[in-house]
This record gives C-alpha cells, structure tokens and sequence, in this order.
C-alpha cells in the first residue's frame, strides 16, 4: 500500500484485513492490544518525537519502537547516513568494511567486549550466546531468573516450576519439556535461592544469563549488591555470567548496565541502539571465548542478512551522535523530570501511583509503599488500572507500549517543551476519565 492511501484507510479497516492473514493479525503479539483491549492504532509515519497514524493524527511517541530510537524517529544525521547507504548497497552477503567499523568503535569503548558477532536480532543474539557458552564450558544447564526475559529462544521461555528446587516448565506450546529441563529458574533479589541453585548443579551449569536492568515485565530496578552477588558466585564456581542488554545496553549508559554495576559479565548480548532503528543484534565478550565461533572454532553460528550495511552504518551514526552530544546526561535529566511530574499527576487523578526510572526509561504501577523487584510483587489489578489509564492517553494523542508491563522511553527528540506538551496532554486525559 503507498503511502499517498494508507492514511486514507482507518485502522479498523487495516486490522480486519490483517487478521485474515497475520496469526492475530501482527507479526509481534503486544502489538495486537491484546491487554489493552480495542483496535490496534496503526501508524503511517514518524518524526522526531511523534507518530503520525492512518487516519492523520499525531501522537507524542512514548515506546519508540520499544527502545531502539534513542535519538527519535528518522533523525536527521542518521537519515543523511541512512540514503547515502541505499546507494551503496543492500546487502552484500561478503565481507565489507561497515561492520568492522562498527565493532571497532565498540570494542575500543567497551573494555569486556573484546570480540563481538553481529546477528539480526536480540533473540539471536542471546540464542546464539547460549550455545556459545554451552559449547565454551561443555555443560548443558543454564540458569535464567523469573521476570526476565529473553528473547523468544526455546530454551529461555520458561517459567518458575516447583519453588527453590529450580525446576521449570514451559512458558510457550512448542517447547519441549526436554528443552525446558535444561533451564535452571531463579526468583531476583533472592540470593539464597540463587546460590542454593547453583551449588545442586554447578558441574553441569554453563552459564547464567539475567537481564541486569530487568525491564520486560515491568521495570525491576535490582539492588546492586544483588547483581555483584551474581557475578562473585560465577567466578567461584566457573560458571558464565550472561549479562542480556538487548534494551539497558547503550541506552542507560555507553557501556550499558555493566557500567553503571561496574561488573564485567563473560558474555553480553545487544540489540535495539546499536542498529539505529533497523534489524539488528550482536553478542560478544571475552576473546577467548568469542574464539570458540566458527570458523574459529567448534560452534556454529551464521545468517545471511547479519551486519546488514544499513543497519551497521545506521547504528554507528546513532552511537557517534549520542557520545558527541552528551545525549545520556541530557536524557537522564529529562526523564527524572518528566517521571516525577508524570508520579504527581497519576497520583492527582487516579490514586497512589509510582513512576520507577533509569537513565531514559520509565514505568508506572501501583504505589504498594515498597520496591518492586519481582514480578511477583506487582499489584494484582495493575493490568486494568493500566487499560484505563492507556486508552485515555491515546485519545489525547500520546502513545504508550499496549501493555501495563511494558516500559516507556524517552529519545532525544523529546524536548523540553515537548514533554511540557505531553504533561498537558496526560492531565486532560486523566482529569476528564478519572
């Protein structure tokens, strides 16, 4: 469909015919509003700070495309990049030099990532880490943590099974219980738990993968002295530590979580920031490590669309901008700003609510008067009171992810006075539905 009739079409009109030929009819399940209820909005464009829908009307952009857009939609210096890169070329399936200047700009700021592989997505990128350090160690099991998630990796999508023992069950039909066997299940911010897991089977446990921003079930802000625990524990019983950055890594910070933890994890997994809005996923660590891929070495990894020339190209434009201007300093002062105002007027208009943040992303959820660290912990009428609050924003014109467990992110573009904006929108919203 051409740009010039899209926005000619409702949404409604657009997601009738895509259920006739998209399971649910998306090609991503949150996007269907699923939890949220209604039509999905479907969006014809983008700029900066905003989305544009079908139909013609704006919305300030609060989920950018779940984390990747850190300096917002089609920027500017990355577009120049971006056209430019059309006319090279498409994909290549070769050798070429727009990766390698990728890596080497991260290798050179990220002291524990030594070598890196590019794949095309998060999930690959973790799926490809865990066979890594499966055939590294020679050891089956690895160890995940309730209320992170991974990507959609068999192996990974599981969930807590008989209490400490760490026993897991599939999270997904389609995944096998042998599948599921493999996978060790810990709660966060129990290091009990944890270390009584590790010592039932650390002669066959490979590695031990955690989010250290857990931000896919809500935003988990974890204790720093949990995570350091995590690491110490690793080293002592020569188990990998995994640390999953797909969304914290060069969005909370240059080097992710691991610098603001100062914890250097074995392996780390990207994805999101570093492809500048398009496909994109890398895994990487230590050399010794990392040398065990092939052609390397014995473990096998390839993809015919991986370091794709526009995304490599796009990313680095995105990483040199963000580091030239000081975009994380300016994001984080924003986003402090921006929650605490949001906190007052949820709290105003619809009762005692909390708006958790890092760096540049945020979430809202009932105020139970203590941290959420858990899942677990999450009030029970969450879901609803997020539906509520959702709906009402959206007929405003600001847009959050379709789900209460999902976290909100500010880019660049979100200036000052566009925030300023949003916070007159929000108060509209939830004065005239509270």
């Amino acid at each position: 469909m051409s740009s010039q009739t899209t926005p000619q079409t409702t949404s409604d009109e657009l997601f009738t015919r895509s259920l006739k030929v998209a399971p649910g009819g998306v090609h991503s399940p949150v996007r269907a509003f699923k939890s949220v209820g209604g039509i999905p909005q479907f969006f014809a464009s983008a700029k900066g700070a905003y989305l544009k829908g079908v139909e013609g009307k704006q919305f300030v952009d609060f989920c950018q495309s779940f984390g990747p857009l850190i300096l917002g939609h089609l920027d500017d210096e990355v577009l120049d990049v971006v056209k430019e890169s059309v006319h090279l070329a498409w994909s290549f399936g070769a050798c070429e030099p727009y990766s390698l200047e990728l890596a080497e700009w991260i290798t050179s700021r990220i002291p524990w990532v030594e070598k890196l592989r590019f794949v095309s997505s998060g999930t690959e990128a973790v799926m490809s880490a865990i066979r890594l350090a499966r055939g590294y160690t020679k050891k089956n099991k690895i160890l995940k943590f309730s209320g992170c998630y991974h990507g959609h990796v068999d192996s990974l999508l599981v969930k807590a099974g008989s209490g400490l023992a760490g026993l897991a069950a599939s999270d997904s039909s389609g995944v096998s219980d042998n599948t599921a066997r493999e996978t060790l299940v810990a709660p966060l911010d129990d290091e009990k738990a944890f270390l009584d897991i590790v010592q039932n089977n650390k002669n066959d446990l490979a590695a031990v993968i955690i989010e250290p921003l857990p931000a896919n079930y809500g935003l988990l802000l974890q204790r720093k002295e949990f995570i350091k625990k995590i690491a110490e524990v690793c080293k002592q019983n020569s188990v990998l530590l995994i640390f999953d950055e797909v969304i914290s890594g060069f969005r909370v910070a240059l080097g992710g979580m691991a610098e603001v933890l100062d914890i250097r994890p074995d392996l780390v997994t990207y994805g999101k920031v570093i492809g500048g809005g398009f496909p994109v996923g890398c895994y990487g660590g230590k050399k010794e490590i990392m040398d065990f891929v092939a052609p390397s070495g014995p473990v096998y990894q390839a993809g015919t669309l991986s370091a794709n020339p526009i995304g490599m190209r796009a990313g680095l434009a995105t990483l040199k901008k963000v580091e030239r201007e000081k975009v994380y300093q300016t994001l984080e002062m924003r986003t402090e700003k921006f929650s605490f105002e949001l906190e007052k007027l949820l709290c105003e208009y619809v009762g005692p609510m909390k708006v958790v943040h890092q760096a540049s992303i945020f979430w809202m959820h009932s105020d139970s008067g203590r941290s959420i660290r858990r899942f677990e912990d999450i009030s029970k009428d969450h879901a609803e009171n997020f539906k509520k609050i959702f709906h009402a924003l959206l007929d405003q014109g600001v847009y959050l992810a379709p789900s209460g467990y999902e976290v909100g992110f500010l880019g660049y573009a979100h200036t000052e006075s566009i925030l300023h904006e949003s916070l007159a929108k929000i108060k509209m919203a939830l004065k005239s539905s509270f």
